[in-house]
């Protein structure tokens, strides 16, 4: 089956290089995937809290971080091209490779977060009976976002430097 109309312009949307100033580099690339990982985590937290609490300023919280979330989430969907957004009939087998190494990758660091989670809440149990009354949502919630960004943070991170075309040429 060919490319639809939706295939096109999501290929064209995520391959625009206007914005490739904001991840030339790995360095700059690791400063947004830095910034994604702290608003992911007060989003998260905030969310929890628009749940557990009767009142107005988590949800203008929300409200805020919003915005920063998807520009940071677009720019590195940008710098992978949209790796993990468009359809693998868009990709060229090359992508194709590196889509599946990143959710691999993905895969085996959330595997992990879970075993240390996992035997960090068994020891508490067992050697301090510690009791977890009321933290398995905000736990499972926390978990799904990790498994859910986790492939985009990895495949950021795995991007190569492009090299710039001098405009000199």
């Amino acid at each position: 089956m060919g490319a639809t109309r939706y295939d096109r312009r999501m290929y064209a949307i995520m391959n625009k290089r206007e914005g490739a100033v904001l991840y030339a580099t790995a360095a700059r690339r690791r400063t947004v995937i830095g910034v994604h990982v702290l608003l992911t985590l007060a989003a998260v937290a905030t969310w929890l809290g628009m749940l557990l609490e009767d009142a107005l300023w988590p949800a203008l919280v929300m409200l805020g971080l919003l915005p920063p979330w998807v520009l940071t989430t677009g720019i590195i969907n940008g710098s992978t091209r949209g790796l993990l957004e468009l359809r693998g009939r868009m990709l060229d087998e090359r992508q194709l490779v590196e889509r599946d190494r990143v959710r691999s990758l993905a895969h085996r660091i959330t595997t992990g977060v879970l075993v240390a989670a996992a035997a960090g809440t068994g020891c508490a149990v067992w050697l301090a009976d510690v009791r977890f009354e009321g933290m398995l949502f905000p736990a499972l919630f926390a978990v799904l976002v990790l498994h859910w960004l986790m492939p985009l943070w990895v495949a950021g991170l795995r991007v190569q430097d492009e090299c710039l075309e001098d405009s000199a040429e």
